[in-house]
């Protein structure tokens, strides 16, 4: 989530709020405000969906889905709620002064309640084993999941900070820590407010330099899952709003993390070296860059910063800031791309696709340390490039733009289908070529904070298949299998949390992980839901996609999907070739039948070898290259079929 101006939303904006003197917005905990108008010539959400008009509530909203059963909601454990909904609570005050909040006088108690609520929004995901991680702006709950529909709470870990994203490598999780609350001891209690500033003093009014303050990426040990330990705290200038694991595979000995702060840069008297001049003033400036982190394996508590990749420089004139945004929505002006919000690593093609506030970039990442900008795009459509996804085969890019910073309703019907969007790439030659848009269809209401965020591939052979997180707007599943024609073939949501105003809440992450898929919500807790299926999608592809085991997943750090050759994900195959019209009828048919008395007999798995040489020579002859791919893949499982 990008924390701009909404201080009811999200802890960072208070950061801002604290350091840069932006007035406090009032959309949250509020009546919101009148729809806008639809732009000429633009079309917006449908109203006439299923979850257009759902009802409100915390816990008893009314829900919508299609293909995805919901196995279970989680609710976020006691200690990471604030626990009451009285504005003039004493929590209250309490909260805002960690923040370094001292003066309310100004700020209405609706909105002081939901900066305090915000404090324990449920962020990002990772998974290990049978665990799930859910980062949260105040620590980490990690989740037993090996039976889906009966999960447990194994440990909450209180660590203030925001965002709290994780990601995990074997005995190692990783969390992103970017507030100014943040302690090095993991501390609830935040910091003094700064004292009243002398009148007609402007410009930033940075929290007082702190050497106890912790903003960068924390290192725990969870040999035992019960009790992390931290064992290092890297700090950083900007702190770390997201952060990407990075595992180099000619380096056994270490992993990388990859940096995207995008908040204030401190002051040198609390970490030196950090200057937030402009480039012309400071070549060294904390602006302009990522972070670069060495962990080793052996000794994580050495962790260290090893690099600071200037990521926008112009490399024929060595201008640090060489990239701007398109004017937005085509009014706005070009501004400068200092950030990058995420990272999306994919180590077995060498590439990384960064989505960097006012560009979508692409990164050689071949090494590790010292990633090089090959591509970069903008769009006057987009507000924030905010995250992205590689197809499995390398070959397309999906981009998100979090418009309005997550804040706020974006996807209600006046508001553009194309703005707040997801964009899909082909990638040619390293080089990103537009494909289309796509946008969750179903509108959404006045209270519902909706636009694309985080998600991940469904592992569903012969298909390019998203499921993804639109905050208030649910989950929705994407086909993105051709690029210029995206469809929706699933999805998940509930009404708002509050039908009268404009409260956060919704689905941050939405991912899936051996065979179920795991929702972040934010305000209400941790959803497993599983796919059912429907017209679009079959029972054999779901088993295809279940087939795909992994031991560990951080989705920022891609990994390749490689399916067995087992006979489920055949016949998987062959339903989208039925789908499509790649196969006759009749060989279909012939084929399922071989299949069928295949499967518990080795003797007549053996015989499946004599339909590969007819299968893979109509892929010469597919209308389609995806039918292509998978009447290739097809012939070789039935060359090689496993049991």
């Amino acid at each position: 989530m990008r924390r701009i101006r909404n201080v009811a939303f999200s802890l960072i904006s208070v950061s801002l709020f604290l350091c840069s003197g932006l007035a406090i917005a009032t959309l949250g905990q509020a009546t919101p405000a009148p729809a806008p108008t639809l732009p000429p010539g633009m079309v917006g959400s449908r109203t006439d969906d299923p979850r257009a008009k759902l009802s409100g509530g915390l816990y008893d909203a009314g829900e919508a889905a299609l293909g995805l059963k919901h196995l279970q909601l989680l609710r976020k454990p006691d200690s990471f709620q604030l626990g009451t909904d009285n504005p003039d609570d004493p929590k209250i005050k309490q909260m805002l002064a960690g923040f370094g909040i001292a003066d309310t006088s100004k700020i209405p108690k609706a909105v002081q309640l939901g900066i305090a609520q915000g404090a324990f929004t449920n962020s990002d995901l990772a998974f290990q084993g049978n665990h799930v991680f859910v980062g949260n702006y105040y620590g980490i709950n990690i989740y037993d999941i090996a039976d889906p529909a009966k999960a447990r709470l194994v440990t909450s870990m209180v660590c203030p900070g925001g965002q709290g994203d994780p990601s995990v490598y074997k005995n190692l999780m990783f969390m992103s820590v970017e507030s100014p609350n943040g302690r090095v001891d993991c501390g609830t209690q935040g910091f003094a407010p700064n004292p009243p500033r002398p009148a007609g003093q402007t410009g930033p009014n940075l929290p007082a330099a702190n050497k106890d303050r912790f903003r960068g990426v924390r290192i725990f040990d969870i040999s035992d899952i019960t009790n992390p330990k931290q064992v290092a705290a890297v700090q950083t200038c900007r702190g770390s709003h997201t952060h990407t694991l990075v595992i180099d595979p000619n380096d056994k000995n270490n992993v990388y993390i990859y940096v995207s702060g995008t908040s204030f840069v401190r002051q040198d008297e609390e970490l030196p070296g950090c200057s937030a001049e402009p480039p012309e003033k400071d070549p060294n400036t904390a602006l302009f860059r990522i972070e670069v982190i060495k962990v080793p394996l052996a000794s994580p508590q050495n962790a260290s910063i090893v690099s600071t990749p200037r990521v926008f420089i112009d490399p024929r004139t060595g201008v640090i800031n060489a990239l701007q945004s398109a004017p937005q929505h085509g009014t706005g002006k070009p501004s400068f791309t200092n950030q990058c919000h995420d990272i999306t690593v994919y180590s077995a093609i060498g590439l990384a696709a960064g989505a960097c506030s006012g560009n979508g970039i692409l990164l050689d990442i071949k090494d590790p340390v010292n990633p090089k900008r090959i591509d970069a795009v903008n769009d006057p459509n987009y507000a924030y490039w905010h995250s992205a996804s590689f197809s499995n085969d390398g070959k397309k890019v999906v981009f998100t733009d979090e418009w309005g910073g997550g804040g706020g309703p974006r996807c209600r019907a006046t508001d553009p289908n194309i703005w707040g969007a997801d964009s899909i790439f082909r990638l040619e030659s390293n080089r990103l070529k537009f494909a289309s848009y796509y946008k969750l269809p179903a509108a959404q209401g006045e209270t519902e904070n909706c636009v694309a965020h985080n998600g991940s591939l469904i592992p569903v052979p012969g298909r390019d298949i998203m499921v993804q997180a639109w905050y208030q707007g649910g989950i929705s599943v994407m086909d993105f299998t051709d690029p210029e024609r995206p469809v929706e073939i699933a999805y998940f949501d509930r009404g708002p949390v509050d039908a009268n105003v404009l409260a956060s809440g919704g689905t941050w992450s939405a991912y899936w992980y051996n065979g179920r898929i795991y929702s972040a919500e934010m305000a209400r807790g941790l959803d497993i839901l599983e796919l059912s299926p429907t017209e679009n999608l079959t029972q054999n592809e779901i088993d295809a996609a279940k087939a795909v085991q992994v031991n560990e997943l951080n989705v920022q750090n891609q990994q390749k999907i490689v399916w067995p050759r087992k006979l489920v994900v055949a016949k998987a195959y062959m339903d989208q070739l039925e789908r499509s019209g790649g196969l006759p009828s009749e060989q279909i048919s012939s084929l399922r039948a071989a299949i069928v008395k295949a499967e518990g007999s080795p003797g007549e798995m053996k015989k499946l070898k004599s339909f590969a040489s007819s299968v893979a020579k109509r892929a010469g002859q597919a209308k389609s290259v995806a039918d292509s791919a998978r009447l290739m893949a097809l012939a070789e499982i039935l060359r090689r079929p496993e049991a």
